[in-house]
C-alpha cells in the first residue's frame, strides 16, 4: 500500500509511510502537491475492549466534539463516506510516545496535557491520553486522535492516562 495513491472524494493521495494502527483505522502519511495530510482508513477489526457504533460518524462528531472544548487537534480536511476515509491535517513532530521511548521525560508537556484534560472534563469528555495520541510541535502539545468518551472518573487524566506519561516516576 505504501508509495500507492488513494482517493478522497476522486482527489489521488501518494500514501507515504504508515503513522500507526489503532482501534478505528490505520493512519498514513499522504501527499499530493507538496502538501501532507493523515489520511486514515477505517476499519472493521474486532476489538475485545471497546464498542463500536458507526466509526466514520463518530470520528466526524468527535471532532466537533473536541473543537468546541477548545482542545488543540489537526484541522479535519476531508470525509469519504463512501470509501471510509478521514483526511485530516498533518501536525509534524514527535508523539510524546517517541520521546518516551527515547528515554527522554514528557514532564514538561503536562501543565498542557492537565489543561487538556480540564477543557475536555467540562465539555463532559475523556480523551484517549496514551501518549502516541500526542504530538509536540514545537512547545506546543497537540492532541492527533479523535477519540472522545463520554467523561467518567475512571477514564480521566488522573486514573488512566497519567500512569503512561510517567512510566512510574
Amino acid at each position: 500500500m505504501i508509495g500507492s495513491f488513494c482517493e478522497v472524494n476522486g482527489v489521488p493521495w501518494r500514501l507515504l509511510s504508515l503513522l500507526g494502527h489503532g482501534k478505528g483505522g490505520y493512519s498514513y502519511l499522504a501527499e499530493r502537491e507538496g502538501r501532507l495530510a493523515v489520511l486514515k482508513q477505517i476499519h472493521h477489526e474486532p476489538c475485545d475492549y471497546y464498542r463500536f457504533g458507526n466509526k466514520l460518524e463518530a470520528e466526524r462528531n468527535d471532532y466537533e466534539r473536541l473543537r468546541r472544548a477548545g482542545i488543540p487537534i489537526p484541522e479535519l480536511l476531508d470525509v469519504d463516506a463512501q470509501k471510509e476515509r478521514i483526511l485530516k491535517e498533518y501536525i509534524e513532530g514527535p508523539t510524546v510516545m517517541e520521546l518516551l521511548d527515547a528515554g527522554q521525560q514528557a514532564v514538561e508537556y503536562l501543565p498542557q496535557l492537565r489543561r487538556m484534560a480540564e477543557l475536555a472534563r467540562r465539555a463532559g469528555l475523556n480523551i484517549d491520553y496514551y501518549p502516541a495520541n500526542f504530538v509536540v510541535r514545537g512547545d506546543r502539545l497537540i492532541y492527533v486522535d479523535y477519540e472522545c468518551n463520554e467523561y467518567s472518573e475512571e477514564w480521566n487524566l488522573e486514573n488512566w492516562g497519567l500512569k503512561y506519561w510517567t512510566r512510574g516516576e
